[in-house]
């Protein structure tokens, strides 16, 4: 793979995680459901989260797939890196 394909990428997938932590984080402090940056956050990670979410269980009032999901981008993140070089 390219080296400027896999630096872009290794990027976007950083994006899709800092954004996956962003919409846990906020979902500590209330919201208006109308709060653009929810919205705009949840559009973004809901394609990713969503599989994750109906393979996963709930455990109690726990959601686990943001977690699996940061998990799963790192580890892909790290597979294009090592596959530039």
């Amino acid at each position: 793979m390219n080296s400027s394909v896999a630096q872009l990428v290794y990027a976007t997938l950083q994006v899709f995680t800092f954004a996956i932590l962003a919409r846990s984080l906020l979902t500590w402090f209330p919201m208006s459901p109308g709060n653009s940056l929810a919205q705009a956050l949840f559009r973004i990670t809901e394609p990713i989260l969503a599989p994750f979410r109906a393979i996963l269980p709930k455990i109690g009032m726990f959601d686990l797939s943001p977690m699996v999901a940061i998990v799963v981008l790192q580890l892909a993140g790290g597979l294009v890196l090592n596959s530039a070089r």
